[in-house]
Parts: structure tokens; C-alpha cells; sequence
């Protein structure tokens, strides 16, 4: 009797302890992106900023290209921005898992496969955010890499991603700085070409 009432109690500690990871907002966050893995996803310019000009009316495809239970790499590409006119493929936003919260980095090459000035930058969460959207404050790696570049106007910047059951947005932020591009998740496309360097 007391054995089967200590495997009840192990049971229904095991089944309190899943719930609670379930029940964590990042856990499913990144449960949502990676659903979506191995699909692309036609995409256009949602902000309206003289800064962005060049990108208004531009095809766009965010493609989850890669996940493992830590880590998801999402190439951005856009069309028009590259070498002669062709696709920009340069930028791979990735997302990973931290001891304390989550991590958003921006993987940015050259056409011919290297690394550009500006590359890894990004932030990591503060909170526990949403299951449906999370912000990544500016890291202080990022400061120090955009202070020794000379973008120290980005000092203060402050990514989003969300996620919901019709589609994905990333967004940038900073005072006088609005971007946001978005992706419906109706609209999948074929997969594009890998991101340079990749």
C-alpha cells in the first residue's frame, strides 16, 4: 500500500513538474517558431519610415531554417538589395535558449560567404514576456560592438519577435526608430536558396 502511494505522489509530482514547463511562455514561444521548421514564408515592410524606403514594396521570405531544442536560425532574405539587383541574403536572425531566458542574434555575411563588421549583435530577455511575443533589450556586447563601429545610435535598441497562429513579426525599436516586417504563416513559399555563407 505504501509503495503504491508513493508511486501516486512521484506521479503526480512528475505530472506538476511538466506542466510547469509547459506553462513557461518562452517554452512556448519557441514551441510555436518551431513548428513552423523547414517552412518559408512570403513577407513585406509593416512600418512606414523614410529609413526603410529602399525596402517598401520589395518581396520578402523569412525561412525557419534550422531547429534544435536550443537554438532556431531564421534567414531573412529581400529581393532587389543584393549584388546586381538580386536577392540580399546576408541576415539569419537566430534564436536560442539561456540559462536565464532567451537570446536573439543577427548573423549578417557578405555575399562571398564572410562575416560582415556587424554581425552577432542582438539582446537577451529580461522577462518571461508571452507566449506570443518576446523583447530582446540591446546585450552589452552589442554596445560595445556598435560604439567601436560607430552606430552608437543603436545603443539603445530593443528587438521583438512575435509569433502568432496567423503569422511572424520582427520589430526594431529605439526613440525615433520604428521597423517592423512582417510574415503571414497562409502564405508559405518554397524554400529559398541557403543565406550567404551558410
Amino acid at each position: 500500500m505504501k509503495a503504491a502511494l508513493a508511486l501516486l505522489a512521484a506521479t503526480a509530482l512528475t505530472g506538476c513538474a511538466s506542466a510547469r514547463v509547459h506553462a513557461n511562455p518562452q517554452d512556448a514561444f519557441f514551441a510555436a517558431i518551431t513548428a513552423h521548421c523547414g517552412k518559408a514564408y512570403a513577407g513585406r515592410i509593416a512600418s512606414d519610415q523614410e529609413a526603410d524606403a529602399d525596402m517598401r514594396g520589395t518581396a520578402m521570405v523569412m525561412h525557419v531554417r534550422s531547429c534544435t531544442p536550443d537554438r532556431i536560425e531564421i534567414p531573412f532574405h529581400i529581393e532587389g538589395l543584393g549584388p546586381d539587383g538580386g536577392w540580399d541574403r546576408s541576415r539569419t536572425w537566430v534564436i536560442t535558449r539561456t540559462m536565464t531566458g532567451l537570446r536573439l542574434k543577427h548573423d549578417h555575411r557578405h555575399a562571398d560567404g564572410s562575416k560582415d563588421e556587424l554581425t552577432m549583435y542582438g539582446g537577451d530577455t529580461k522577462d518571461v514576456g508571452t507566449s506570443a511575443r518576446q523583447t530582446f533589450p540591446v546585450d552589452a556586447e552589442s554596445i560595445a560592438l556598435f560604439t567601436r563601429t560607430g552606430r552608437s545610435v543603436s545603443n539603445t535598441n530593443i528587438w521583438s519577435v512575435e509569433t502568432t497562429p496567423d503569422g511572424y513579426t520582427y520589430g526594431l525599436n529605439r526613440e525615433g526608430r520604428d521597423f517592423r516586417v512582417t510574415f503571414d504563416y497562409r502564405q508559405p513559399v518554397s524554400p529559398p536558396p541557403a543565406p550567404w555563407g551558410w
